[in-house]
């Protein structure tokens, strides 16, 4: 006879079939969210080890080509340094296209990282933008100001936005390419002198006031910042009259660990030594493994940064400023970048007790 199927064993059949599918669905869903925070890593890795090795790695290969039968790549490279090495003081290659990489948002979001603006900037103004902590890399810096990542060209509409950094950079072959499309230039007096007289207006310059000398203290819980007598900034905005605008990066000492030398240490002098006479002082960190957060590498820690953009301070144009209009700029910066800190300080996740060091 024939066999008559059963309307309970057909409900079983599917409600087997969708079970499965939910289970299909569920881990999907956990791979995908396993798989970004992978891109997260790698992006933040890819960007270290550019920072630390692609300059250097770079003029080996290119020196190594010279001596193969592929020498004339070497050579053609070598003759287009020559023509284009007065660019990165001109401003240098900015490229949109590299800026909105989709690889700087998973950057962002590895921290993830944010910027916070407090008030409008004039177009009709140049701006030199004061960034605080340094950390060990300005990795918020480097974020907010030369991608697209956090927006910054929405959020300040018609500023161009110029992260400067040592100047030595910009002689590594390929390093320095990669620099300029992102709008990085060499903290050095020609090229902000370029920028701020002979590019319009509308241009900002961030430059990391602290510099080597604070990356030596970062550490996590530290909030101390190295301003009291770093006035060359207040002497360029006032020569130029750009505007001053301090800013606050809540988060950029917690990404990663430092051995700290105390002063008078061997260690120190060293790193003072560098500091002098190359004008980096190589730091003793560590972050996370690449696979693992509870291994040591050379990943930060995900913890959040956030940068506060304060208010500007306008600056007159002054050809030849003296030592008390410096001095008088300098101490409204630095009165400036205190209430800033005090301001937004718990919003952020510090005590309402936490005071902002000025070194």
């Amino acid at each position: 006879g024939k066999r008559l199927s059963s309307p309970i064993s057909g409900v079983s059949t599917g409600s087997s079939i969708l079970s499965a599918l939910q289970d299909l669905f569920s881990v999907t869903w956990l791979n995908r969210s396993k798989v970004e925070k992978q891109l997260q890593v790698i992006s933040v890795l890819q960007w270290v080890l550019s920072f630390l090795v692609l300059g250097v790695a770079c003029s080996a290969i290119l020196m190594y080509i010279f001596c193969t039968d592929c020498w004339l790549i070497a050579v053609l490279y070598f003759t287009w340094l020559v023509f284009d090495w007065n660019t990165p003081k001109k401003g240098g290659r900015r490229s949109q296209w590299v800026r909105n990489w989709a690889v700087w948002r998973y950057f962002r979001d590895y921290f993830p990282i944010q910027l916070v603006k407090t008030h409008n900037l004039l177009t009709t103004r140049n701006y030199i933008f004061g960034y605080h902590p340094h950390g060990i890399m300005g990795l918020g810096a480097f974020c907010n100001f030369s991608t697209e990542a956090t927006e910054v060209s929405k959020k300040f509409p018609g500023i161009r936005p110029y992260l400067a950094t040592l100047a030595g950079n910009f002689r590594l072959p390929v390093l320095r390419e990669y620099l300029m499309s992102g709008g990085i230039c060499p903290v050095n007096r020609d090229t902000i002198d370029y920028l701020l007289s002979k590019n319009g207006s509308g241009n900002a310059i961030i430059i990391v006031v602290g510099g080597a000398a604070e990356s030596l203290s970062s550490m996590p819980g530290k909030n101390a910042v190295t301003l009291r007598n770093r006035k060359g900034f207040v002497k360029l905005a006032l020569r130029h009259g750009a505007d001053l605008v301090p800013m606050y990066s809540f988060g950029e000492n917690e990404v990663y660990k430092q051995v700290i030398f105390e002063e008078g240490s061997w260690g120190r002098w060293v790193q003072k030594k560098f500091q002098k006479y190359i004008g980096f002082a190589p730091c003793i960190f560590h972050g996370r493994g690449l696979f693992s957060s509870d291994t040591w590498g050379l990943v930060p820690y995900s913890k959040p940064i956030t940068t506060v953009v304060g208010e500007p301070i306008t600056i007159p144009k002054l050809e030849h400023p003296t030592q008390q209009d410096i001095d008088l700029y300098h101490t409204m910066y630095m009165e400036a970048l205190v209430k800033l800190f005090d301001k937004h300080k718990t919003k952020f996740g510090l005590l309402e007790t936490e005071v902002l060091e000025v070194n």
